[in-house]
């Protein structure tokens, strides 16, 4: 009988630690303070609009507290444009499925990435491309593979400032790096992006890749079936 005591008393102690857990895609107080913002409250995807046109496709479906893409939706970007800010967001990629996540992107050209500098989202296991998940895409790798399996839940988070840009996976520090810096600049030009520039439907000015300063942020259609819930953003405020 005791040791059906503690049982039941642990099996309630967890279950009370679930309910004292954040909730899902809503922002804590603390969080309210500090001025994040959410960009998807599981209700309405009304934050977002498929990339180059007014709209969001019915592909990407909000169900279950999460967006999910269910077929060939296209690439979506926030409605609107963000400069230095730190967002996160939790993901949830199927089994070898690949997708990512894009900033600074301008409407310049066929695709969001010929502007946007793309945060890789993909199976580490079983994706087929050599970036892995977290990493800026032919730029910065990291060290390191924080990620959880297809199927389960990952919380990416990044910083991007003029002085400094940092990404976490699942609380795991991958890369930092300065957008813009000489080290950048001669990442870029050994990489397939170097050549890539659009022109500004505002300003017709040449945009090449990884120079807006601010832009959308995407979440891209690679063909595979993702899910995203908790994003949230906060504005830094530059010097």
């Amino acid at each position: 009988m005791r040791l059906f005591c503690f049982a039941l008393c642990g099996f309630l102690s967890l279950s009370l630690a679930a309910f004292a857990a954040d909730p899902v895609n809503e922002l804590t107080t603390a969080e309210k303070e500090a001025g994040w913002v959410n960009l998807f409250d599981g209700k309405s995807a009304d934050q977002f609009r498929n990339y180059g046109k007014p709209d969001l496709n019915p592909l990407w479906k909000v169900a279950d507290g999460m967006l999910t893409l269910t077929g060939k939706g296209g690439d979506i970007v926030t409605k609107e444009q963000y400069g230095a800010f730190e967002l996160t967001l939790d993901y949830k990629i199927s089994k070898g499925g690949n997708s990512g996540l894009m900033f600074h992107v301008k409407e310049t050209e066929k695709a969001p990435y010929f502007t946007g500098p793309e945060v890789q989202i993909q199976d580490n296991v079983d994706g087929k491309d050599p970036q892995k998940a977290g990493w800026l895409y032919q730029l910065y790798p990291a060290m390191t593979d924080a990620t959880k399996p297809a199927g389960e839940w990952n919380t990416l988070r990044i910083l991007i400032t003029p002085d400094k840009c940092e990404q976490y996976m699942n609380g795991v520090k991958y890369v930092e790096y300065v957008k813009g810096s000489k080290d950048w600049d001669e990442k870029v030009a050994k990489s397939k992006f170097a050549k890539w520039e659009g022109t500004d439907k505002e300003t017709k000015e040449k945009v090449g890749f990884g120079k807006p300063t601010k832009g959308y942020i995407c979440l891209q259609d690679h063909g595979n079936v993702v899910s995203f819930r908790n994003i949230k953003i906060r504005p830094v405020a530059g010097k």
